[in-house]
């Protein structure tokens, strides 16, 4: 079957397994609840404009992950290269006049006054698609990837990895190597192509240092870690006011918009980066561990779709995604507690930010196309 008759050959739901139920209803409840935790965080600063602006970005991210779970995943598989190449020259765009700086990282393009968007979420997406393609499509009597396939991945990512080191966007640097040693790890390749990515990130970051790349602020954010009481009212301020508003919160929390941190804006960025603060404080260490324990069951079931997928290709983008999304958790949560540095990512399905918002719920979509598509060809 040529190319675009490839493209062409649409599988629509009747011809598709039942979607993973499970995996839907938990980004839906993470969705729901980011949309409430964003309108504590700003209603008393913005109004209702930032929550519909969040609603919006959640609508139009349920839509393309509808619209993406019911399409073979093979028909996917044919426009991965353009999606790639989209992704590469949009963050290219960003170096470019139409890009703007926003705290610290340069990592916008400005489509109309008021409407932007951040390449760098939507390249997760790419990267995922695109490095499952040597890692996952195997020659026959290949039982994992070969030196030329694990190469080509590396190369692959190494180079949306270089845009966004320009930027500079640390946080999404490091998640973007989480996606690559996860789609390593399922596919099978060798164990020592984690050291080789391993050795490759330490050259990377004496590299960035050497040339100028890592901004004087990002290393005050690395001793604050070392030293959590440096300078709480400067450079530690950030993470000093994280862990008072958390532990403000107590076992069940003051209530949902009866935050008085979170009334007050004591923590910076809480809708977006910190939102998880709004959830310690509000919520209680019960309510942010049910938002915990959702995103693991989220992640359970899209490990369980990447080791049940017939495809390796299945198996490689599923384990990209979930790698993408437990990583960015694990680094976004841990900031907020004093175990990571702050490196500004959201919260996967919750923080407010409608590139992000949109990016995690197209993966979703990408999770289900995967899953029924392995249905149908067991």
């Amino acid at each position: 079957m040529t190319l675009r008759a490839e493209k062409r050959r649409i599988v629509w739901a009747p011809s598709l397994a039942a979607p993973d139920r499970m995996l839907t209803l938990l980004a839906l409840a993470l969705s729901g609840v980011g949309l409430l935790l964003v309108w504590s965080a700003t209603r008393l600063s913005g109004g209702h404009g930032l929550l519909l602006r969040q609603a919006g970005a959640v609508g139009a991210g349920l839509v393309l992950m509808w619209l993406v779970s019911r399409v073979d995943l093979r028909v996917l598989r044919a426009y991965v290269p353009l999606v790639y190449v989209l992704a590469l020259l949009s963050l290219a765009g960003v170096l470019s006049p139409l890009g703007v700086r926003v705290n610290g990282a340069h990592s916008w393009i400005v489509l109309a006054p008021g409407v932007r968007f951040q390449p760098s979420e939507f390249a997760k997406v790419a990267l995922a698609l695109a490095f499952a393609v040597p890692l996952g499509e195997l020659r026959d009597g290949q039982r994992r990837p070969g030196f030329g396939g694990v190469l080509l991945a590396l190369v692959l990512a190494a180079v949306p990895i270089g845009l966004i080191a320009l930027q500079p966007d640390l946080g999404t640097m490091l998640v973007f190597a989480a996606m690559v040693a996860g789609a390593l790890l399922v596919s099978g390749a060798p164990k020592r192509w984690l050291l080789v990515l391993g050795v490759g990130a330490a050259g990377a970051a004496v590299a960035a240092w050497k040339l100028g790349l890592v901004r004087p602020y990002q290393l005050e954010r690395l001793l604050v870690l070392a030293d959590p009481g440096a300078d709480p009212g400067g450079v530690g301020y950030n993470a000093a006011q994280a862990r008072i508003a958390i532990g403000s919160g107590g076992l069940t929390g003051k209530g949902l918009f009866n935050g008085e941190q979170t009334a007050g804006h004591f923590v910076p960025e809480q809708h977006t980066d910190f939102i998880f603060t709004v959830a310690g404080e509000e919520l209680g260490f019960a309510g942010a561990a049910l938002i915990l324990l959702a995103v693991l069951a989220l992640l359970w079931r899209g490990l369980s779709i990447a080791r049940h997928s017939a495809s390796p290709y299945g198996t490689v983008l599923a384990g990209g995604i979930v790698s993408w999304i437990a990583f960015q958790t694990f680094v976004n949560v841990g900031m907020t507690v004093g175990l990571m540095p702050i490196v500004g990512v959201p919260l996967p399905f919750v923080s407010y930010g409608g590139s992000a918002t949109v990016a995690g719920l197209l993966a979703i979509g990408l999770l289900q196309a995967v899953h029924r598509t392995k249905a149908m060809q067991s």
